[in-house]
């Protein structure tokens, strides 16, 4: 069921490998590791999207694709996870994270009034750079084990689950 329901969900790994804008990945988006189903690689992509999902740069899409050649995860997937994190979702992420970095710092949260100007960016940034920096590192950090650790106890259930219909069916073949 993991397989074939990711495998729904996945888009084909042909129209992937002449996407344009992943063609600087060169011929590591040939290797058969990307694209892949199985326990590790899914895992592994799990871990990378919900960590790059928490950068808040630019292009966290590149970065997660990069760490999947790089970790040998699977590719689909890992870029497909980024986009938990949105123009929508983002600003309450980060704002998560910066309450979590101001409570393991102890720095009291400072309800900051985000403006976009350049002033607040010299003077207001400046006052909550620490905590938001340390609060994005440790979700990214949580998220990414959590998704990994995750993947693999729910793929190990699926497992249980299907020997366990196997050996019922097995057992009591007129039943069907």
């Amino acid at each position: 069921m993991p397989k074939k329901f990711l495998r729904r969900l996945a888009p084909d790994h042909e129209k992937l490998k002449q996407h344009k804008h992943l063609q600087f990945l060169g011929d590591a988006l040939h290797l058969p590791c990307l694209w892949h189903l199985n326990r590790r690689n899914v895992a592994s992509a799990f871990a990378i999207g919900l960590f790059a999902m928490w950068l808040p740069v630019p292009f966290q899409s590149v970065i997660a694709a990069l760490l999947s050649v790089y970790f040998r995860a699977n590719l689909p997937i890992a870029v497909s996870l980024v986009f938990v994190s949105n123009p929508f979702t983002m600003p309450p992420m980060l704002y998560f994270a910066y309450e979590v970095g101001a409570a393991v710092v102890g720095h009291p949260p400072a309800g900051f009034n985000f403006e976009p100007s350049i002033e607040w960016l010299q003077h207001g940034f400046l006052l909550i750079w620490k905590p938001l920096g340390l609060g994005i590192f440790m979700m990214a950090v949580l998220s990414a084990l959590l998704g990994y650790y995750g993947i693999h106890w729910l793929w190990r259930l699926h497992i249980l689950q299907h020997l366990k219909e196997r050996s019922k069916r097995h057992k009591h073949p007129q039943d069907k």
